[in-house]
């Protein structure tokens, strides 16, 4: 049976992540490469723990390598996320590519075909100039027939990652989700949301049914309001033109309502309008606090991080053609000095990550996970 790549957030690794990796062992693949974002995720936001935590939950239940999706990526549009995660896929040898879904595969490549037509290209860009955000602007401009599938949770990124497999040779595998959708405020069974499962660690409230981690130090963005309200009181116009997510002169609104509000919350709410999704505000501000900028996203992922392995299963640590970093102590500077840009953003990452749980994590002697 072919290799299967994953890209994944596991925030926290749950029970519905484990059903996934079951399912694709049982139908699809006999070795899983789980790509997964590290210290922070594609929402905008802090990841709950720390990715050796997550790493170690993933081996233990059914994954065979983890690597890291770098930060610059994993906070980014669903279309660079799913980009390079896909190409670190390709690189590590994954003949398939499978993520959850509440639909099946033929009717996602669907819309990604209807996608590349240049009459549905041109009806996105002239949503968006009226005002749409991308996802309301994608759905009018796909028509009723796809409108359900569009706004389901997620299904945007699948799409992508079928338009991405398509460049590197890669074919995608939808599994239909069990119990919850990504997002759900409710559980069913043992199943939950990594949504939910955050939200009642943020409470104090039960949350071992759903998950085989024990998340002692929480992260929260909140444990680190005040250095991102510093960073976003004193930069500058020009800095702040040249970071991802920003455009039409977005950075004059962040730069007047920053001044102007002294939280996250009333900050992120004064800069959204119609036009762009909290998501993408939430992106923007993580921008702000890490440096990245658009020229790091353009960048294609220029190394492979392994973050843990089956101790079985080392011969996976093998790539086509990008340089692999298992030991960071040797291999940070192997790299160029682009990747190392790059590597550099994690780095930081790592220390809020840090600061935010009162921690202390050391990328450059914490080693490679074996299980």
């Amino acid at each position: 049976m072919p290799r299967a790549g994953v890209i994944c957030e596991f925030n926290p690794f749950h029970n519905g992540h484990k059903f996934l990796l079951e399912k694709i062992k049982e139908q699809y693949a006999d070795e899983i490469v789980c790509i997964m974002s590290g210290s922070f995720v594609q929402r905008g936001d802090i990841a709950i723990t720390d990715k050796y935590e997550r790493t170690l939950a993933a081996l233990k239940n059914g994954a065979d390598m983890v690597v890291e999706l770098p930060t610059v990526y994993a906070v980014a549009s669903a279309q660079i996320f799913a980009e390079n995660g896909v190409r670190l896929a390709a690189e590590l040898g994954c003949e398939l590519l499978c993520f959850g879904a509440e639909n099946s595969i033929e009717e996602l490549k669907e819309i990604a075909d209807a996608l590349q037509s240049p009459e549905v290209q041109a009806r996105i860009a002239d949503n968006m100039k009226q005002g749409a955000y991308y996802p309301q602007a994608v759905s009018d401009a796909l028509g009723e027939a796809f409108a359900d599938i569009i706004n389901k949770p997620n299904n945007i990124l699948a799409i992508e990652y079928i338009k991405a497999c398509r460049k590197y040779g890669v074919t995608p595998v939808a599994v239909t989700r069990k119990g919850t959708a990504h997002d759900d405020d409710k559980p069913c069974g043992d199943i939950a949301s990594a949504s939910f499962i955050r939200s009642q660690i943020s409470s104090g409230d039960p949350y071992s049914a759903y998950t085989s981690m024990t998340i002692e130090h929480p992260a929260f963005l909140s444990g680190i309001e005040p250095i991102l309200l510093f960073q976003l009181k004193t930069i500058d116009k020009d800095e702040l033109a040249i970071l991802a997510d920003v455009s039409e002169g977005l950075e004059n609104r962040i730069y007047d309502v920053a001044l102007n509000y002294n939280s996250i919350k009333e900050i992120s709410e004064q800069i959204k309008t119609k036009r762009y999704t909290m998501a993408r505000i939430r992106r923007i501000l993580i921008a702000v606090l890490l440096g990245i900028t658009r020229e790091m996203q353009a960048t294609p992922v220029p190394y492979i991080r392994v973050l843990g392995v089956k101790r079985d299963r080392q011969a996976l640590i093998r790539s086509k053609e990008l340089p692999l970093l298992v030991d960071v102590r040797r291999g940070y500077d192997t790299l160029d000095i682009s990747a190392k840009e790059i590597f550099n953003i994690d780095l930081k990452a790592t220390e809020l990550m840090n600061i935010s749980r009162k921690t202390t994590v050391n990328e450059f002697s914490h080693g490679l996970i074996k299980v």
